[in-house]
């Protein structure tokens, strides 16, 4: 029974094109991957300041492993709780800004931990309807009232305040969209904040490191709440939440994803520490990235291509899913490996190409996938 029923799933997923089949990487080098053997450019990857391929993050990440071990070996609430974890998030709190922070395994476990945790039923969410899976996964979670407002659309979401400010409300949105690549309008949300008085959470996790002075992104004057990630931008691994210090003793208290999950390890807490440094000296890799994204965007829309995105993530959109597919794997023929977000992850017959592009790029780059998108759209 089980088994039909998965198999016609899986059926059903390969004839509307959106069947997932993982490629194999044997291994990165800068802005390339190995895949079949072959060295194929990478512009699919956010590791948007070349941090997770640094030769100089890596030697300090294994001099923390070896000087603190492998594992915290426990939950926060048990034995995890170790003093440079705190140290850690101390020091992101004061870097960007906020009361305090509280670290988590992953971006999809802080965002579900968090939203499922703060709100309740009698609360109101609106949210930017393109947010991440694991935000909308949290909000379902919490039992709150949910109600989603057009795409970076903030009239709409000014009409969704006046029909609901008598609730306990809450906005959700983030501050550069993953798959749109567009910019929340940060000046706008502020005057809505301040005149309905909303609690905002902002996911950053694609503008933190990258975005704003000294990469602290774009949202701390409207957030309440942020959300960021270390996978991304900061080229290691899990998430960081920055919050108010009552807010992060609750989510200690009653967030399930937090307490009963092992604790990041000691050695993440010191690599993230010597992140802060690394980041606030990246002036220079900010510069180029954001050089290299605008020449790409505009390479490929002096070719016709209809491409949106205010910065390094650039969407091309296709619209079929299977001619997105077709697109996306003569593509890698080519040794241009570019990711294809097909439904659920964008609207259904609105699949895209996603470019991501990293300091590591350069014109060179933008000028072969330029040539080479040209001329696999001939022949699909």
């Amino acid at each position: 029974m089980f088994k039909k029923r998965y198999e016609r799933q899986l059926s059903l997923k390969r004839q509307a094109g959106l069947y997932r089949d993982p490629l194999p990487i044997s291994r990165r080098e800068g802005k390339y991957v190995f895949i079949g053997g072959r060295k194929v450019l990478n512009l699919s990857s956010n590791d948007y300041l070349g941090l997770g391929a640094s030769q100089k993050l890596r030697e300090k990440v294994c001099r923390n492993f070896l000087k603190y071990g492998t594992s915290s070996s426990s939950s926060r609430l048990v034995c995890g709780n170790y003093s440079i974890i705190s140290q850690a998030e101390k020091e992101y709190a004061h870097y960007f800004g906020y009361e305090d922070a509280l670290f988590f395994p992953s971006g999809y476990q802080a965002n579900i931990g968090v939203i499922s945790t703060l709100f309740a039923k009698g609360d109101t969410i609106l949210y930017d309807k393109h947010v991440h899976a694991s935000s909308v996964k949290g909000m379902l979670l919490s039992g709150a009232n949910i109600l989603g407002y057009n795409h970076n659309r903030l009239s709409h979401l000014e009409k969704r305040l006046a029909k609901n400010s008598h609730n306990h409300i809450s906005v959700l949105t983030e501050s550069l969209f993953s798959m749109d690549g567009d910019l929340l309008k940060v000046s706008d949300l502020a005057g809505l904040k301040k005149h309905y008085t909303f609690l905002a959470i902002v996911d950053e996790a694609h503008a933190f490191g990258v975005i704003g002075e000294n990469g602290k992104g774009i949202a701390r004057d409207v957030a309440d709440v942020a959300i960021g990630t270390f996978g991304k931008a900061l080229g290691l691994f899990g998430a960081f939440v920055l919050l108010p210090r009552l807010f992060k003793e609750y989510l200690l208290n009653f967030s399930s994803p937090l307490i009963y999950s092992t604790a990041l390890p000691e050695a993440h807490a010191a690599s993230a520490i010597d992140l802060l440094e690394i980041i606030s000296q990246s002036k220079q890799r900010r510069k180029e990235l954001k050089g290299v994204s605008l020449f790409m965007k505009e390479s490929v829309k002096k070719e016709g291509f209809k491409v949106s995105g205010d910065a390094h993530i650039l969407a091309v959109e296709i619209g079929n899913e299977n001619k997105a597919l077709a697109v996306s794997n003569k593509l890698l023929e080519k040794d241009i490996f570019v990711f294809t977000a097909r439904y659920p992850t964008v609207p259904l017959g609105k699949a895209i190409l996603r470019i991501s592009m990293s300091a590591l790029h350069d014109e060179n780059d933008a000028r072969h996938f330029v040539r080479t998108l040209k001329e696999v759209l001939n022949q699909v």
